[in-house]
């Protein structure tokens, strides 16, 4: 109970801190530390550090913009913020919510959108629904074979020289048709 409170004094404290208001942090007769707007109890006023935003997968169209530093290059991540040293990485083709066709057999050709040119020592490697699908190259374009029928996701996800996973691109929802022997065969397409 006491964290739970604890939890939600945080969370108050937060949300005033992003009003730019002065928040006091008091600690009440069972020891229990309280944070409030109200300077009438006597707390000592805290200084919170500004909160870091990120968007949501919605809110982005695809491609993440990094920041840029005077000379026109990525700068390196500051501190709290995530490492991204290209200007666009995300996915070009196929496009969101894009319908692959019976006749292309669940085939088909991803391409990423990297800006400015993928850093030698650095990889990428392509999720299909979550999962890895190949091993981590140093490329821009992925192949995928006879995916099943139905909804399929994708993300690219960016190493460094580590190969620790540094960034994520948007995820890009594709759509596979495929042929099936339960579907009834129509009579005014003799081909189908």
């Amino acid at each position: 109970m006491n964290k739970a409170l604890a939890m939600v004094a945080l969370g108050l404290s937060l949300s005033l801190a992003a009003h730019a208001q002065t928040i006091y942090r008091t600690t009440d007769a069972q020891g229990n530390v309280v944070f409030t707007d109200n300077p009438d109890g006597g707390g000592e006023a805290v200084t919170l550090d500004p909160l870091t935003v990120v968007p949501s997968p919605g809110e982005t169209a695809g491609m993440a913009p990094a920041v840029q530093g005077a000379q026109g290059a990525p700068e390196a991540a500051a501190p709290g913020q995530p490492f991204m040293p290209y200007d666009r990485f995300g996915i070009l083709s196929p496009g969101q919510e894009e319908t692959l066709p019976t006749g292309a057999a669940g085939n088909v050709q991803v391409t990423l959108g990297i800006q400015p040119e993928l850093r030698e020592d650095h990889r990428v490697r392509l999720l299909v629904d979550g999962r890895v699908s190949q091993t981590a190259m140093h490329t821009d374009t992925f192949l995928l074979n006879n995916l099943p029928r139905g909804e399929h996701v994708l993300q690219a996800e960016l190493l460094d020289g580590s190969g620790a996973v540094r960034h994520r691109s948007s995820p890009v929802t594709l759509y596979v048709q495929r042929a099936s022997v339960n579907l009834p065969r129509n009579p005014n397409n003799p081909s189908g």
